[in-house]
């Protein structure tokens, strides 16, 4: 049974496990959504997927300023510490938002490492192509993120399903060109990036400046487009029980 609060949607409650990762949905992703990976993480940490105002069971409030959702989520997970390590996941969109939810941590003991899948260096955003395709609207809108992979043209071209996917795509779309880069110190965690290596938002060059971010970021590519995980879910689930153990391991010796 799921269980859920303001911020946090979870299979439920889970102190025993030692770990908990905190993952921010893509753009138009839903939270729960994410909730299918709790089964391969097993017992080594808990799946809390972040559900911004405007979404889901948040659907009555408006929707926030992208520096609404980082302060948001920012004190929520603050608010939710209790000794455990932390992990702040994101793909795409969501990405960016637990990169700037890192940087708002950076003194918090808890947090550990930080996952970015899908997501160019963050001095680079918002793209050219977002911040264009956040202008259209209606189909000439689901045409064009057909791009990403996220939708197919048939789907596109239904106006039953635009009527009920695009307008929370939308929301997200413009509060992405709502970013607004600062630089500012290296992340104090360390970092792993993951890409589908058919991405083609997504490649070598717009993740190179993530180096500014953080000392040693370390990839990992995995076969797929901007979706990859769709296909391959455990290219994410993986690389989260990688850090997870890897950082109790070191506790224990």
């Amino acid at each position: 049974m799921n269980a859920r609060s303001e911020w946090f949607v979870t299979h439920g409650e889970a102190a025993g496990q030692p770990a908990r990762i905190f993952c921010f949905p893509h753009a138009g992703g839903g939270s729960h959504s994410l909730l299918a990976w709790q089964g391969a993480l097993r017992d080594d940490a808990q799946l809390l997927a972040v559900c911004r105002p405007g979404r889901e069971h948040r659907v009555d409030e408006p929707a926030p300023t992208f520096d609404e959702y980082v302060d948001g989520a920012a004190a929520a997970i603050r608010a939710a510490a209790d000794g455990r390590p932390m992990y702040l996941f994101g793909h795409s969109l969501g990405a960016l938002v637990a990169f700037e939810v890192a940087r708002q941590l950076a003194d918090l003991p808890d947090l550990r490492h930080l996952v970015a899948s899908g997501c160019s260096a963050p001095e680079l955003l918002p793209s050219k192509r977002v911040r264009a395709i956040a202008e259209l609207e209606g189909r000439e809108f689901a045409e064009a993120i057909c791009f990403f992979g996220g939708l197919t043209p048939e789907v596109a071209a239904d106006e039953d399903v635009r009527a009920l996917l695009l307008p929370g795509l939308t929301a997200d779309f413009r509060m992405a060109v709502g970013y607004e880069y600062r630089p500012a110190a290296q992340l104090t965690v360390p970092l792993s990036l993951i890409n589908g290596r058919q991405d083609p938002h997504i490649g070598p060059a717009q993740l190179v400046p993530w180096r500014h971010e953080s000392a040693a970021p370390v990839h990992h590519w995995a076969d797929g487009g901007h979706f990859y995980f769709e296909q391959q879910p455990d290219a994410v689930t993986d690389v989260l029980r990688e850090v997870v153990l890897a950082d109790q391991h070191v506790e224990v010796i």
